[in-house]
This record gives C-alpha cells, structure tokens and sequence, in this order.
C-alpha cells in the first residue's frame, strides 16, 4: 500500500536535559531523527516530510545525508500546528492516501508496526499502535493512594494513520480549548472511528535524560548484523594500466570487461548486495545494457550503500582480498584503502585491503587473470 509520512521534530526537547533537542542527538552512533527517517523509508514510504524549526534546516540536511524521499516542513508554534504544516507539505499527494503522523523521539519504528496500522485502516478513520497498560494504576489524592482500573486501557504510540483529508478536515473542525495531545484525539472529536493495532514495546518514546541510557541498550536489541561475501574475476589483456578497489595503476596489461572492469570494487558491491539479500551487481547493472560500457565501477559500489541505507541500515567494514601475481598490491594499498573509506564514507579503521598469490597455481598463477574476494558487514533493523 502506498503511504507518505509526517515525522514531527520540531520541539524543543528540554524535559531530556541540557544540551541539542532529542531529535539531533546520537543514539547508537547516529540522530535519533535519522532512526525514524530511514525506518519509514525501509517500510516504503513514498514522501516523507519532516517538521522542523526553520532554523534547523542546515541541521536537518547534515542528519539525512545520503537519504532521499523526504522535504523540508517549518514547525509551528504547537504540536498541531506542526502537524498540519507536514501534511501541508504533502499536498501534491493524493488525497486519501494513507498517511501516518510519527514523533522522531521514537526511534525504534519497525516495518511490522507500520504494516500494521496501515492494515488496520482499511475500515476505519485513523489507527493507533498501541499496548494494553500491564502496570496497576493508582490515582493519589487527599486521603492516600487508590487503585485505578486497568481494564480497557492503552499506551498510545505513533506512527497513527489516517487518510490524509480525513485528518485535515478533523483538524479544521477542532474547537477543543486545550491542544489535543496526539492526532487520534483530533480525529475522535470530529466522530471520527479510532482503531488499536498492535504496538511495540521497543517503540518507547524518548523524554527523559534518563531514556537515553536506556536507549543504547536496546539498540543493540532492536538491530541485527548481516554479513556477505563477494567474489569476482576478470582475464588480462592488452593495456597501460589497470583499475584495483578505485585507484589507477600503471601497468603493462588491463583487465577485461564490460565496465572499468575492477575486480575489487565489483567483489565489495556483490558482499554488500548478499549482505542485505538484494542479487549481485549483474542484476542491478546487467552487462548487456551499453549504459555501464567503460563505467566507473564506484557507481556500483555508492549504489549498494545507498540499498543498504534505503533499508534502515549501515555498513560497519569491508574487508577486501585482490588475488593476483602481478602487480604488486602493497605499494597501493594504502591509497586503495583511502579511496574505499571515502566511497563507502567509513573510518580508514574499518576497512581492510590485503593481497596475496596462488603459488603460481590455477589461472592467476599463470597470469590469465585477477581475482578478487570481499566479507562486508551491515547492521539493519530487525
């Protein structure tokens, strides 16, 4: 089902303590905003737009580097008012489409919770993802403490779904005096049916200084870790020089193929590819197609990234084994492990180059060819 996406990060954040808003700071090595950006991009929104202070705009492009699919709504002076200023954003979209309404202080969205409310607004007005209240509840007042019911209550989260122009017509028609604490009440107050679909206890709002710590653990929890392997080969042939893991050597012979022909680059691209179970680079660059005649190989590799990030993943390393006689690797390495780092935009630490021969066996002993194997590890949602 297509979808586009409000993500409210426009507050100030000043419950969380002294420093940058929750939505800027880091949580597991990166913004708490860009967990929720990429998680509704994994899960297939079409357009998302993202309500920030327009002072923040420069903040916002820095956090979302490498990311497409979202644009730019200014925060207004309430929560409402920052919400209807996204869906304002999203105008060019259809006008029933699906639409749902996310906090970036919730990091941990998963694509099963967004399936879910998007499933559960087939026959209603809006959803919320939501968990039944396990705690006993006590209410205090002047003579002590006195427990409350549990029954029939919900932790409400986000992200809630709605039709876009069914949540801008209950937006226009509220008359509450207080501002509504999520969009449901918005829609609740108009008549409109709220359903409950299944939330997600790793979808903890972060309010508190004290949630970060908390946080950080369950980062661990709520991502995985996905290795691939890449191999690759070409034959040698008549040339001045020869394309190894992006970096230009000179040499008596080049390698054969349809695009620049650089074993290593084409090795790291399937290993990132196999990572994240998305074919190998023939499937995405086909060899009979004349557009890759002679490419630049670092296309390939940049695009595999750009699949991994569009997943709600990262790369953590790569490590990279050219198998060949001749030439010789070790003076180049270095600059090969330079020119990966800044490609894959990973610290020089995290990626590895080595080299090594057959003992003069098989068809790179003989000199026929060059061969290449690479292992990269990526971390993704669950």
């Amino acid at each position: 089902m297509t979808f586009s996406a409000v993500i409210v990060a426009a507050g100030s954040g000043t419950r969380a303590g002294p420093g940058q808003a929750k939505q800027w700071r880091d949580l597991a090595g990166k913004p708490v905003l860009r967990w929720s950006v990429e998680a509704l991009l994994a899960a297939g929104a079409a357009d998302l737009a993202i309500v920030t202070d327009p002072s923040m705009q420069d903040m916002l492009g820095e956090t979302l580097t490498g990311l497409d699919g979202w644009r730019f709504a200014p925060g207004g002076a309430s929560r409402a008012l920052s919400v209807q200023s996204g869906l304002a954003a999203l105008a060019h979209r259809p006008a029933d489409e699906p639409v749902l309404v996310h906090d970036a202080a919730r990091p941990f969205l998963t694509k099963t919770v967004v399936a879910g409310v998007l499933k559960a607004l087939g026959d209603a007005d809006g959803v919320v993802p939501a968990l039944p209240v396990a705690d006993t509840l006590k209410r205090s007042g002047e003579s002590g403490a006195a427990t409350t019911s549990r029954d029939g209550l919900w932790r409400a989260q986000t992200p809630q779904a709605f039709r876009r122009d069914r949540l801008l017509a209950a937006y226009a028609a509220w008359s509450g005096e207080s501002e509504p604490t999520d969009d449901a009440q918005v829609v609740e107050a108009d008549g409109g049916k709220v359903a409950i679909s299944a939330g997600d206890p790793l979808l903890t709002k972060l309010t508190y200084s004290e949630d970060f710590a908390m946080a950080e653990r369950l980062a661990g929890a709520a991502r995985i870790t996905r290795i691939g392997q890449g191999f690759d080969a070409h034959r040698w042939g008549p040339g001045e020089s020869v394309w190894l893991c992006g970096v230009e050597i000179a040499h008596d012979e080049t390698l054969i193929g349809h695009s620049d022909a650089d074993a290593g680059l084409h090795a790291l691209t399937d290993a990132i590819l196999g990572a994240i179970g998305d074919g190998d680079i023939g499937d995405h660059f086909p060899p009979t197609d004349p557009q890759w005649k002679g490419a630049a190989s670092d296309k390939f590799l940049v695009h595999a990234v750009d699949l991994v990030r569009q997943r709600g993943g990262r790369l953590i390393n790569v490590d990279v084994t050219l198998i060949c006689e001749r030439p010789k690797i070790k003076p180049h390495r270095e600059a090969m492990r330079q020119r990966l780092a800044e490609i894959l935009d990973l610290p020089l630490d995290r990626v590895s180059v080595k080299a090594t021969t057959t003992e003069k066996m098989g068809f790179t002993g003989r000199g026929e060819g060059l061969a290449a194997q690479a292992v990269a590890t990526v971390e993704t949602a669950l």
